[in-house]
């Protein structure tokens, strides 16, 4: 058998609340094979590991078999590092009103492998450090920009998972207080992750377009087509409206990042997801937010970087990472 440092391959496991992405991936970041199964249409944990198992053999014994896997990681919503399991995620059927063992159960069925488990958020930060912009970096925060704004906090080199292996919730700081901030997923009211996400966006152009006779090309859509992706488009093209949206969002995102830097001074902010390929519509708007809000000490240190991590693969890239922490 081979020694356990010596083993070349990881398993990642993306688990969405949709889709179940598994990948074997090397050292260096390839993956040497993948194959997927839905997430959702269990009634019990049991009934969804049992599918997943059997996926995975054709693709670990493509790659000689277990003998040639260090471990596996998986990135999951509502995953406690800590523990190895899945607490009350909301949009899974099997693992909404429970605590689920499921690194426990996993490694139970793939011969007493490790398994390691922990928040999506917190793999796209171990994916990054990995193989990513932020190799070689010890101080750095992952900002992931998709449906929700969820983050990946590391300190001198370490994952940061606080004392119940839930720290890092930066989506759901406070940036809007009272009554007239919005309602967040989470039940609170005015979160980041209410702005800045894809939906969020695509409510500050609806509201935008309530309130404003500007002309733009988002008036031609019905406001509930309007998307994050119609709104990069539109600016894209100029549409001074939808430039304007995205000029909300980066000073939104820029003052909070200046909040985020007083505790933790990291040396890059690295932004993930869908509306990173905005570009510098982006980007700009939360460098030039965050300089004006920090404080002096904190200025113009920092880098603000975009993923370079392939978007169809990152997430199982990160998962693996978590992996090779074994």
């Amino acid at each position: 058998m081979i020694e356990n440092a010596l083993k070349p391959y990881v398993i990642g496991l993306d688990l969405g609340g949709t889709n179940s992405v598994f990948g074997i991936v090397d050292a260096r970041g390839e993956i040497k094979a993948t194959t997927a199964i839905k997430t959702q249409g269990y009634n019990k944990v049991e009934d969804y590991v049992n599918k997943a198992v059997k996926a995975l053999i054709p693709i670990i014994d493509a790659v000689g078999g277990i003998d040639n896997i260090k471990a596996m990681g998986i990135g999951a919503p509502n995953g406690n590092f800590y523990s190895g399991t899945i607490e009350y995620a909301p949009n899974l059927v099997w693992a909404h009103d429970c605590v689920v063992p499921l690194a426990q159960m996993f490694s139970e069925r793939l011969g007493g492998i490790p398994v390691a488990l922990t928040n999506d958020a917190n793999a796209a930060a171990l994916g990054e450090m990995t193989y990513g912009v932020a190799r070689g970096m010890k101080n750095f925060i992952d900002i992931t920009l998709g449906t929700g704004v969820g983050s990946g906090i590391v300190v001198n080199g370490q994952m940061v998972y606080g004392s119940d292996g839930f720290a890092g919730e930066l989506g759901h700081v406070t940036m809007v207080r009272g009554e007239n901030g919005r309602t967040c997923g989470c039940g609170r009211t005015g979160c980041l992750e209410a702005y800045c996400s894809a939906t969020g966006v695509a409510r500050t152009a609806r509201e935008f377009l309530a309130v404003s006779d500007a002309p733009s090309l988002l008036r031609e859509l019905e406001p509930a087509q309007i998307t994050s992706l119609e709104v990069s488009l539109a600016a894209a093209k100029g549409d001074e409206l939808a430039k304007s949206v995205y000029d909300f969002t980066g000073e939104m995102l820029g003052a909070a990042c200046a909040d985020f830097a007083t505790f933790c001074s990291p040396e890059a902010f690295v932004f993930f997801g869908g509306l990173t390929k905005a570009g510098d519509l982006i980007m700009k708007p939360i460098e030039d937010s965050y300089n004006r809000h920090v404080m002096n000490i904190f200025r113009g240190k920092p880098k603000f970087l975009v993923s370079t991590l392939d978007g169809s693969s990152a997430a199982v890239l990160g998962a693996s990472a978590v992996g090779w922490e074994l």
